[in-house]
């Protein structure tokens, strides 16, 4: 009789385990949110020269100090191929407002469409910045994929 009520005992605990297992292994994890969300999509006519290939758009704020040193890594990335431009809030208010920006600086790497293809939110180094933008433009170029990307 006591064998019995063992083996009835261990089998209610190993029913317990399995149905814990099961529950876990089926629960989801939340989705990762982003502290500042990115536009992932941009109206080109909104931003200079939408008939540029490409779009880097630099959102600041004159409040912002990490955002004062952002302009002149940006700035030089300008040529036929890319245009460039910067919205400071609160002067570009509108912008930042249509396009939800709510941290700053923000870059975005748009393209003729206004897919946005790279972001960055936070202050950058010129050479991540000019590698994220040659890395969307040109795909095969072996240039990290992770650096600016999007999820």
């Amino acid at each position: 009789m006591l064998i019995a009520v063992g083996l009835v005992v261990v089998g209610a605990l190993g029913a317990v385990v399995f149905a814990a297992v099961i529950a876990r292994r089926g629960a989801a994890d939340a989705p990762v949110r982003d502290t500042y969300p990115v536009p992932r999509q941009l109206d080109r006519a909104d931003f200079p020269r939408p008939e540029a290939p490409w779009l880097v758009a630099l959102f600041t704020s004159a409040s912002c100090d990490a955002c004062s040193s952002m302009w002149a890594k940006v700035a030089p990335l300008a040529s036929e191929e890319v245009a460039v431009c910067e919205f400071e809030y609160p002067e570009a208010r509108a912008a930042h407002e249509r396009y939800a920006i709510s941290g700053v600086p923000m870059l975005l790497v748009a393209d003729r469409e206004g897919v946005v293809h790279r972001a960055f939110v936070g202050p950058q180094s010129a050479t991540d910045i000019w590698a994220a933008v040659a890395g969307a433009r040109d795909p095969e170029a072996g240039i990290e994929p992770g650096l600016g990307a999007l999820p």
